[in-house]
C-alpha cells in the first residue's frame, strides 16, 4: 500500500448516549474525544445516538400497526371528505341525466 493516502484504521470506542452502552471496534473515524477503556488503554471516543441497545427494533419496544388498523384509520380520517365527494358526484350525475332528458 502507498503510504499517506489511506486513513488510519484504529480501535475506536462507540458510546450510545441514550443508553450509556459502549463498545470497542476498529474504524477510520477521526475524533477529538478520548476515553480510558476498561482495559486501561486510552481510545478515541465517538458518541452515537442509537445502537442496538437503544433502537426499538432490537429492544423489542417497537409496536407494529396492523394493516386493518391502517385502513380503518384512513377511512375515519377521510370519511367526511368522501361523503362530500360522493354527494357532489350524485348531484352532478342527476344534473347530467336531466340535461340528457331535456335534449331529447
Amino acid at each position: 500500500m502507498k503510504s499517506g493516502i489511506h486513513p488510519e484504521y484504529r480501535e475506536v470506542v462507540f458510546q450510545d448516549i441514550s443508553s450509556d452502552f459502549s463498545f470497542v471496534t476498529r474504524s477510520t473515524l477521526q475524533t477529538k474525544d478520548k476515553i480510558t477503556w476498561k482495559d486501561g488503554k486510552e481510545y478515541p471516543l465517538y458518541k452515537v445516538e442509537t445502537t442496538s441497545e437503544s433502537h426499538p427494533f432490537y429492544t423489542g419496544a417497537q409496536t407494529r400497526v396492523t394493516e386493518t388498523g391502517r385502513v380503518e384509520k384512513f377511512r375515519q380520517k377521510f370519511a367526511a371528505k368522501t361523503e362530500q365527494v360522493n354527494a357532489a358526484a350524485a348531484v352532478a350525475a342527476a344534473e347530467a341525466s336531466e340535461a340528457k332528458k331535456r335534449r331529447r
